[in-house]
């Protein structure tokens, strides 16, 4: 998920993991739908806690929404669009979400008879309610182009940059999911990080007595590794998101 947004910064043609699920569960596979809908289960729940201003759990009316607006993307997601499956999605979610705000914001004046000369004052809160969000989506913009930045500075730091980290990404999940625990193990570790700070590299002979992967196989991944050990190390909150249900 993570190299999927930076992909876009950085002109990357490959499709991602999510939309190359997606085609496959256009095609029948119900094994990859469900799949698709348990793993991005932690996307659906941020989004709806966007639009809603509050945390969403699987018992929220709102994620069964989420949950049917991701089905819904999976099935109307045209691989030609410019937008990559997951901004596609994000924006089913949010319209399925404001609608159904709109319905129940709706259904509340009916019930507590709000048609009088006060409709106007409601209508202004809603008017002001909208463009909070608008504010809120812009400063989350904001800050994910910063985050962005210090990555990259971060990066560099130890002879990195997103271009390599694109090209280094491992291209099977299986690996790519190993490789992701070993930066956790890494950044858990104080001594591990210490060692990865102070030498710019990897502990590697501590690391294969550790974890059921061939040192080969671990020096192969080394850069992509570094890269997911320095982002669970920092406080880039936003992009550690993306990589948070991968760790599960």
């Amino acid at each position: 998920m993570l190299l999927a947004l930076l992909g876009g910064r950085f002109g990357r043609n490959k499709k991602s993991d999510a939309e190359i699920m997606v085609l496959q569960a256009q095609g029948g596979d119900e094994q990859v739908l469900h799949e698709l809908l348990f793993s991005y289960s932690p996307f659906m729940k941020k989004t709806a806690s966007q639009v809603c201003k509050r945390f969403i759990d699987d018992h929220d009316d709102e994620y069964s929404i989420a949950l049917s607006a991701f089905n819904e993307a999976i099935e109307k997601f045209d691989q030609t669009n410019n937008a990559s499956f997951l901004t596609f999605a994000h924006l089913v979610i949010r319209r399925r979400l404001i609608d159904f705000i709109r319905k129940e914001s709706r259904r509340d004046e009916f019930s507590h008879d709000f048609m009088t000369a006060e409709e106007p004052e409601a209508h202004n809160g809603l008017a002001d309610h909208a463009a909070a969000m608008a504010y809120s989506i812009e400063q989350q913009n904001q800050k994910r182009s910063e985050e962005i930045f210090l990555y990259e500075k971060m990066l560099q730091q130890f002879g990195l940059s997103f271009q390599i980290l694109v090209k280094v990404s491992p291209v099977h999940q299986d690996t790519r999911l190993t490789s992701i625990q070993i930066a956790q193990l890494v950044a858990e570790t104080d001594e591990y990080k210490q060692y990865l700070m102070d030498k710019k590299k990897l502990p590697i002979k501590d690391i294969e007595t550790l974890v059921k992967v061939s040192r080969k196989t671990i020096e192969r991944h080394r850069k992509y590794i570094i890269a997911m050990a320095l982002l669970q190390m920092s406080d880039l909150h936003f992009l550690k998101e993306y990589l948070k249900g991968r760790l599960n």
